[in-house]
């Protein structure tokens, strides 16, 4: 059992008979008023994203986890196949249970969340940033901006990013994997 000051990003809950990953929270104190808990809750099964308040103080069944490191083989359109890098067992999982499947790229390696209780897994937490090289990007023309402009531009993965203009096709750029958006180009 855990209260509202436990909660972190990431941890797992119990709630509503489901359970749901902490992908944001605030704690507020306003001026008049018990204090609360705004949090935004993800659930593991379904994938769907909802906004609840937990009032200041109140217990909260936390689920205990394990965290292990896969490599992402393929998708075959249903599921995506990953592999134990200690063990080399493999599993798949549903898209939902993935915040951004159209960022990973085979041999990546994830972090999965593992429920201790039943072994199943809850949910795949991608590395902050990924590395992926551009296939398909319009050509650029200097001068027809007055600030900075982005255009859209297809990686190896399939995402479609915006990218600034003077990206061009066959260059690696990083990609933040929380919001997909463009970081930096990689020099080779």
């Amino acid at each position: 059992m855990a209260t509202t000051s436990d909660i972190r990003n990431g941890l797992c809950i119990s709630y509503n008979n489901d359970i749901y990953k902490v992908i944001e929270f605030l704690h507020v104190k306003p001026g008049k008023g018990p204090a609360f808990v705004r949090t935004k809750l993800k659930s593991v099964t379904n994938g769907k994203v909802i906004d609840n308040t937990f009032p200041a103080g109140r217990k909260i069944d936390d689920v205990r986890v394990e965290t292990h490191k896969f490599q992402y083989l393929y998708n075959d359109g249903e599921f995506y196949h990953f592999m134990n890098e200690q063990d080399y067992t493999q599993i798949r999982l549903l898209e939902s249970a993935l915040d951004s499947p159209d960022l990973l790229k085979e041999g990546e390696i994830v972090t999965i969340i593992i429920n201790s209780e039943d072994n199943m897994p809850l949910s795949v937490d991608m590395p902050a940033s990924v590395i992926l090289e551009v296939t398909h990007a319009e050509p650029g023309v200097k001068g027809n901006t007055a600030t900075n402009a982005t255009k859209p531009a297809t990686v190896e993965s399939g995402a479609i990013v915006n990218v600034p203009l003077f990206i061009n096709e066959g260059d690696k750029i990083k990609v933040e994997t929380t919001k997909g958006t463009y970081q930096e180009r990689i020099k080779e």
